[in-house]
């Protein structure tokens, strides 16, 4: 039997860092939505694990026991043959190993961790596993085991550039000053993309600056991005996205950037939520 899973690209719309406790872990206040582009796995059941990796960013991408998806596996207690297709560009804060992980372990047990493997179980994979095995909107705060979704949610026309620049999560923390910063402002749900996007405007990226520090060029692109209605970095960088009013701003945006930057990833995509208005 063959299990199939999707694990959409994460953008986090806004990402605070509210705290770090004794043993390290970063205190986060997150809104996090999902793309309609992204990574592809299949796992055949045997009696042994291996790996096989394709697509256009493979390239560097472990198959073997330091990949996230065969940790999932192991973790789930399922052996077999993974073949993952890698869409989405590495080090880029769109979620990566973890949303990978995440979509086997959706694939496996449904949308609800406890149904699976356990929150304690899904975060010893990374703080993003739990949020992204939902792929739902969702506010995400702690060390990524408070999850609570967010109803009404309107659906984004997007663009995710990326620069084909890796940033390390670890050296954009560390690069962290102000590590005690103020929780997003309260919202219950949204009505559309205009209320979406006027609350977006007091919130923040706190890992912006660091990740600049570490990636300068994106401020680039985010300059690139500038006639979106709003414009924002993604997690720890290096992709930034923009919301724009329709599927034709976005996809004449993508083209534009696309054209003055061959070498970036750019793709106009859509988030999960309702209709858009």
């Amino acid at each position: 039997m063959t299990i199939e899973g999707f694990a959409p690209a994460k953008v986090n719309l806004s990402l605070h860092v509210t705290g770090q406790r004794a043993d390290g872990y970063h205190l986060l206040d997150s809104l996090v939505v999902f793309a309609s582009v992204g990574d592809r796995l299949w796992l055949d059941k045997t009696d042994t694990m291996s790996m096989e990796i394709s697509g256009p960013f493979a390239n560097g991408v472990p198959t073997d026991a330091r990949n996230l998806v065969w940790q999932a596996a192991e973790l789930a207690g399922v052996k077999g043959h993974i073949q993952l297709e890698k869409n989405l560009p590495h080090g880029a804060g769109l979620g990566g190993g973890s949303a990978d992980a995440a979509a086997l372990l959706r694939s496996l047990f449904g949308q609800l961790v406890d149904d699976g493997i356990g929150l304690e179980g899904a975060l010893s994979l990374g703080a993003d596993v739990p949020v992204c095995i939902g792929s739902i909107p969702q506010r995400m705060h702690g060390i990524g085991d408070l999850l609570q979704a967010v109803q009404p949610m309107p659906r984004c026309h997007i663009v995710l550039v990326n620069p084909s620049v890796a940033v390390p999560t670890g050296a954009v923390f560390e690069g962290l000053e102000i590590k005690d910063n103020p929780a997003m402002d309260a919202f219950d749900g949204f009505e559309g993309v205009a209320a979406l996007v006027g609350w977006l405007q007091s919130q923040r990226n706190d890992l912006e600056a660091p990740a600049r520090a570490v990636a300068p060029v994106i401020g680039q692109v985010l300059d690139a991005l500038d006639d979106a209605l709003i414009a924002r970095m993604s997690g720890s960088g290096s992709t930034c996205y923009g919301i724009y009013p329709d599927s034709a701003a976005a996809d004449s945006a993508a083209a534009r950037i696309r054209r003055a930057y061959n070498n970036w990833w750019v793709v106009s995509t859509q988030t999960a939520g309702q209709t858009p208005s």
